[in-house]
This record gives C-alpha cells, sequence and structure tokens, in this order.
C-alpha cells in the first residue's frame, strides 16, 4: 500500500482487535466499473441526498463518468471528485454544478492512484476503495493492454461506520488542497449525524435493493463480455465478477450480524454448528460446502415462524427477499435451504408447511442449529458472568428437546444432544472468519445440482 494513501491511512488507524475485517481481495477494472455504477445508481432511487466523494485518478477517467454524474449531482448533497487533472477536467457542465467541486491532485500524490467511491448518508452508506498495483506488482506479465484487465487490491462494503471514517481520512486530505471545502465537508458530515444520530449503527442502512441492483449489474457486465475478442483474460474477468455477486450477500449478512449487539458472531457459530453436525452424519464435502454457504447467508432472510424470544431480540431493517439469492444460479439450492428453514416437522411451519422428510434436510439442520445457537447468544447475554457455560448449553438443549416431534426432527434434536455432551467435554467449536472476498472460491460449480434436497435424517444416521 502506498504511504500516505487512504487505504493505507483507514488500515494503519484499524488497531482495536475487534474492528470488522477489512476483507482485501484483487479487483479488475472492469468488475469496478460495474460496481461502482450499481453503488452509484442506486442514490437516484433511495430517497436520499448523500455525501458523494470520490477518487477517478485522471481527470480522463472523470470525463468518462462526468455524463452520469451530472444525474447523481441533481439527488447528491455534495459530490467531490479528487484526480489529476487533464484538458477538459474543470470544463465539462457537470464540474459547473454548484454542488460539485473538483480537486487537482499533485502528480505525487499517492491517492492518484487510487480509485474511491464513498457514499454517506443517514440511509444508505457504500463505498469503494482500491489501490491500483504497481507495475511491479503485475510481474513478468507487465501492465496488460486492455484497460479493463488492469488490477486494483482493496475492498467494498456497505458498513456504515467504514464508511464515515474514510470520509473524515478523505476530508483531512482535501484540507491542505481547499481548507474551505474540507470546511464545508466537515459541516456536511456533522449536519447528517445530526439528522441521524444512530446513522454510525448499521440499522440505519437498508441495502437490500442495493446488494440486488449490485448483483444484476455484475451480471450484465458478465453478458457483455461474451464475445469479447480484445479481452486476453476473459475467464479471470468473468470469476471476478461471479465472485462480486456473492460477495454482495455476504456483505449484507455480515451487516445483519453486525447491528445484533446481542448475537453479532450468529453466522459464524451456525456455520460451525452445521459443519459439527455434518460430520456426525457423514455428510459428502460438497454438501457440507452448501450447508457452510447456507449458515453465512441464512439472517438475509426474516424467519417467519417467530417464536416469543424472536420478536423479543432486537430487529433489523437489513433484509432483502430470499428471492434476490436466486439471481445466481449456483445459488438456488442455497435460496431454497435458507427459504424453507422455518417449516416446522409438524408441518406446521412456513412458507410451505411442509412436514417430516419433506422438509428439505439441509433446511432442517439449519433452523434447529441457528435457533439453538440464537438461544444460546440470548441466555449468555442474560446469564450471570459467573454461570458455567456448561449449564447454558444444557439448559437451550432442554428448550430444543422439549419441542423435538413437533418444530424440530427427532433425529436432529438426538445429534444436536451428542454435540452439545462434546462441547461440555471440552470439544471447542472452531469458529474460522469467513473470508468474503472467497467471492467464488466458496461455489462449487456443481453446488446447485450435485445433491438433492430432500433427505431423511433416519437413513443417514443408519447408515
Amino acid at each position: 500500500m502506498l504511504e500516505g494513501s487512504i487505504l493505507k491511512q483507514l488500515v494503519d488507524g484499524r488497531t482495536e482487535p475487534d474492528t470488522t475485517p477489512l476483507n482485501y481481495g484483487v479487483y479488475y477494472k472492469n468488475t469496478l466499473v460495474a460496481l461502482c455504477h450499481a453503488l452509484e445508481d442506486y442514490i437516484l432511487t433511495s430517497g436520499s441526498a448523500p455525501l458523494v466523494v470520490t477518487a477517478f485518478q485522471r481527470g480522463k477517467w472523470y470525463l468518462q463518468e462526468a455524463d452520469r454524474y451530472g444525474a447523481i449531482a441533481d439527488k447528491a448533497q455534495k459530490i467531490v471528485i479528487m484526480a489529476s487533472p487533464e484538458a477538459g477536467f474543470h470544463d465539462h457542465p457537470t464540474s459547473q454544478c454548484p454542488n460539485v467541486t473538483l480537486v487537482d491532485l499533485a502528480d505525487n500524490d499517492p491517492v492518484a492512484q487510487e480509485w474511491h467511491l464513498m457514499i454517506l448518508s443517514p440511509d444508505y452508506t457504500a463505498m469503494v476503495l482500491c489501490q491500483e498495483l504497481s507495475e511491479a506488482d503485475y510481474g513478468k506479465a507487465g501492465v496488460p493492454d486492455n484497460d479493463l484487465e488492469r488490477k486494483f487490491y482493496g475492498f467494498w462494503t456497505f458498513e456504515p461506520v467504514l464508511v464515515r471514517e474514510t470520509v473524515e481520512l478523505a476530508i483531512a486530505h482535501v484540507d491542505p488542497y481547499n481548507p474551505t471545502l474540507a470546511a464545508e465537508l466537515t459541516a456536511a458530515l456533522d449536519h447528517l449525524r445530526q439528522q441521524n444520530p444512530a446513522m454510525d449503527n448499521p440499522e440505519a442502512a437498508d441495502v437490500g435493493h442495493a446488494v440486488t441492483q449490485v448483483v444484476q449489474y455484475l451480471q450484465d457486465r458478465r453478458q457483455d463480455l461474451q464475445g469479447d475478442r480484445t479481452l486476453q483474460l476473459l475467464e479471470d474477468l468473468d470469476q471476478n465478477l461471479v465472485s462480486n455477486e456473492l460477495q454482495a450477500f455476504l456483505r449484507m449478512a455480515q451487516l445483519v450480524d453486525l447491528c445484533d449487539p446481542v448475537n453479532p458472531f450468529a453466522s459464524s457459530e451456525v456455520v460451525a454448528f452445521l459443519e459439527m453436525m455434518g460430520q456426525l452424519l457423514e455428510l459428502p464435502a460438497w454438501q457440507l460446502q452448501r450447508l457452510r454457504v447456507a449458515g453465512m447467508l441464512h439472517r438475509i432472510t426474516p424467519v417467519a415462524d417467530a417464536s416469543p424470544l424472536e420478536t423479543e431480540a432486537p430487529s433489523c431493517p437489513l433484509i432483502t427477499e430470499v428471492q434476490a439469492l436466486r439471481l445466481m444460479p449456483r445459488l438456488r439450492a442455497i435460496a431454497a435451504i435458507i427459504t424453507h428453514q422455518s417449516e416446522r416437522w409438524d408441518g406446521k411451519g412456513h412458507p410451505a408447511g411442509l412436514a417430516g422428510d419433506a422438509v428439505p434436510l439441509e433446511s432442517r439442520m439449519l433452523g434447529l442449529v441457528g435457533e439453538f445457537q440464537r438461544r444460546l447468544a440470548q441466555a449468555r447475554q442474560q446469564a450471570p458472568e459467573s454461570a458455567p457455560v456448561a449449564t447454558l448449553l444444557t439448559q437451550v438443549l432442554a428448550s430444543c428437546q422439549a419441542e423435538a416431534g413437533e418444530r424440530w426432527d427427532p433425529k436432529l434434536v438426538e445429534i444436536l444432544g451428542l454435540m452439545v455432551m462434546g462441547l461440555q467435554q471440552g470439544m471447542s467449536l472452531p469458529m474460522i472468519p469467513t473470508k468474503i472476498t472467497l467471492g467464488a472460491g466458496l461455489l462449487n460449480p456443481d453446488l446447485d445440482d450435485q445433491a438433492p434436497l430432500f433427505q431423511s435424517s433416519s437413513e443417514l444416521l443408519s447408515r
């Protein structure tokens, strides 16, 4: 990372051990164009008037997007565009808009090597923060001839706290160039926080529709790639787009956890429990992988069959229709698993009223494990600090056992009992943080087609 760049300043400033991982990745320019267009265009329909700060590297890249930014300026409170100046940079009509200000970066400014987009409003936040690879980073292959194949290192996010922190760094970077503008931006940021004092809380952000739009834009970009003979890295570009489609859902799921002060580690713990249960059932590797992805994403859809405890839990507006997952062919089976997690063994659940083995096995597992983990998290919060974990595990297990045969598959409750016994005897629950930027690496090419969804846990246990 370049010394003095906004990306490096953000990284250096994140010293707290419990801060959210930034999940860096490598992005082709082709991907960043689609991603930024989706995040920018959502401003046109979000109903908010955000503060927008961008870095375009050079003025020529801004000129390619200047017409689009004219429409965005009609909706935005303020737009700041940082770039190395070039002919025509200041002459475009968008640059004359009263709420658009250009900042001419010095040639030796490290931000001139960065690609940034920061969108901050009380109800919509998004950010792309990337730095172009150096010539040495490309290695023997050298810098690609096609502009769309250029590579950038960084990350993107919907997390309000990160966006606000980065906007503050950008304001500090603007200050030596234009102190008046920096003061104006600081006042605008303060005003946004006065409008919504809780804007740093992810509960204030509604990204469901934005995620759907991101996925759609990335898929459209994949269609545009087909048949383009000028690209040398067509397959790599396609995979980079697919990876970011899944990243969009994973980032939304991450926000759902972040906005829950009672249960901020729900997804990682549910994944760990699912893997333990899957191993006890001797499920094949592809099915375990499908369960991992379902566990990571299970909170992006509401559980319709809420118990009284669930209705008392902190609500989170960061919930999108699970139908959005079906935009990705490889996630259709995952979408079905998540959709049916609130079915009941006795057929009184939702959404389809399925009963017994008619409920997909993975949905039965996800429903039971997800609810067990949620109750355990709530018990940990409500219990005295001195309460033994083994006692809490016993209490929560007993509540699930009382519902066996009605809400839960009795055989899976037996497996859960074995898991709790192991944990009480010292077995650890390995939790591996989700590497969001693995993206498509989490999905086998055949993940959607390999396995039947409807399986009997009794048959599995008798093998």
